[in-house]
């Protein structure tokens, strides 16, 4: 029985409850940007005791990636049947798993096998954790929710640069415990989401209204309904092709080509930051870092107070614009302009950092509850299908043709997602989840007014 008067789901004051999913959530992105950081710093070590060679190297960096785009594809869509829950826990035993094998590895097919591992783990959780804050957040709260996955990502990457730094002059086999402590905070989420309620937007889309009641005014309120969904019948809906329909293919494409167009020069750079610098002529060490770390988290901090004040279409299109030109300068500069290619690099990073804040808001928001993981592990799969070919390409690039040809090359990326922005990014801000993932343009604009 409810008291007081009844306020939507997406009307809710946010409490404890959705602080807690979020801070389970955001442990994902901590644990994969510390995989992805602390690789950088493991090859450096691994390529001269296995002999890698460029396409090892570039096998070895990218296979995260390779896991992430085959486990968003498959559990974001297998998380639609059977419910967001089972995934948000099962992808993070895998996560567990697979860390720790890396420690007892002895050729570099072992190891690709095993970050492999790991990466389907970070693809299934990131459908799905997107997808379960999106749909427990009040839309007031929605967007810095979302947008602080790329805060909690950063910190991540940059506990493992200090992680990496520290640990690589412990000796030839100092790799092994470097890659295999990413299996810590993993067990600990793993531990932490035992328990954790499912979705109550995917219940009432299976025709389960009453659990998904029960537990909407547990954990958010007693007078807190949610009247916005509906069940569904037809399970056509929940196939891929429902991603290409009429109504839904222009949210998806725009949604997998920026994704791919921001990740691609994000994995390719840092993945390989030590070597990267050397390239351009500039010192790697702990100041260097330690600069560039500092960067990265008041970028993610800037990106959260862009997303509140700015809209999000003009915050991604301005963005892509400012990133495309400062690689651009970056590969025509030469290496003897040190002090201006710092200067270039550093509002890179500062831009590239808060702008990725948009990657887990948008597909969030444009998808309706019965393909929303599907379209939220689309999407993540097709981002991380372009950065693995982009972290795999880019040692070979920068051997074959230089770091100043390759980084144009991503400088193009990064122009082709400024064109896919201009052209398709919708504008989902102030609205409730329902609304922001409508198939009806006529209802967004509609909504958007009233909220005026």
């Amino acid at each position: 029985m409810t008291t007081g008067a009844s306020i939507r789901l997406d009307d809710a004051p946010l409490n404890k409850f959705h602080i807690k999913i979020a801070g389970l959530t955001f442990g994902a992105h901590f644990t994969d940007g510390y995989i992805i950081g602390v690789i950088g710093f493991a090859l450096t070590l691994i390529q001269p005791q296995m002999g890698l060679t460029p396409l090892w190297v570039g096998l070895i960096g990218s296979s995260a990636l390779i896991g992430l785009f085959l486990g968003s594809l498959v559990l974001g869509w297998v998380s639609d049947y059977i419910g967001r829950q089972k995934i948000f826990v099962t992808s993070f035993i895998i996560i567990t798993l697979g860390s720790a094998l890396q420690f007892f590895v002895d050729t570099p097919v072992e190891l690709f096998l095993c970050r492999v591992l790991i990466g389907i783990g970070l693809g299934g959780d990131y459908s799905v954790g997107h997808t379960m804050l999106a749909e427990f957040a009040p839309r007031k709260h929605r967007g810095v929710l979302l947008g602080s996955f790329s805060v909690i990502w950063t910190f991540g990457y940059v506990a493992a640069s200090f992680v990496g730094f520290f640990m690589q002059n412990l000796g030839p086999d100092a790799w092994r415990l470097m890659l295999a402590t990413s299996a810590l905070p993993a067990f600990l989420i793993l531990i932490l989401r035992i328990g954790t309620p499912e979705s109550p937007r995917w219940l009432i889309s299976k025709g389960r209204k009453d659990e998904a009641l029960a537990i909407v005014q547990k954990h958010v309120g007693p007078n807190v309904v949610l009247d916005d969904e509906a069940e569904v019948d037809s399970h056509k809906k929940r196939s891929f092709m429902a991603l290409f329909s009429k109504d839904m293919r222009k949210r998806t494409a725009f949604n997998s080509l920026f994704f791919v167009c921001l990740v691609i020069p994000y994995f390719a750079i840092y993945t390989f930051l030590p070597s990267i610098l050397n390239l351009m002529g500039l010192s790697e060490n702990f100041g260097t870092d330690l600069l560039l770390n500092v960067i990265l988290i008041v970028g993610a901090m800037l990106g959260i107070w862009f997303t509140v004040i700015f809209s999000r279409r003009g915050f991604l299109i301005y963005s892509f614009i400012f990133l495309s030109v400062m690689l651009v300068l970056l590969s025509v500069l030469p290496t003897s302009a040190s002090f201006l290619m710092i200067l270039v690099f550093a509002g890179f990073t500062l831009i590239m950092s808060a702008v990725s804040n948009l990657v887990g808001v948008f597909p969030a928001e444009s998808f309706p509850t019965e393909i929303r993981s599907l379209g939220v592990g689309f999407a993540t799969s097709m981002s991380r299908l372009g950065s693995a070919i982009g972290t795999f390409l880019l040692p070979i690039s920068t051997a074959s043709f230089g770091i100043q040809f390759s980084t144009m090359g991503l400088a193009i990326v990064l122009i082709i997602g400024t064109i896919v922005s201009i052209a398709w990014a919708p504008e989902t801000k102030n609205l409730t989840l329902t609304e922001a993932a409508t198939k009806d343009e006529r209802t967004v604009k509609t909504a958007l007014k009233e909220e005026k």
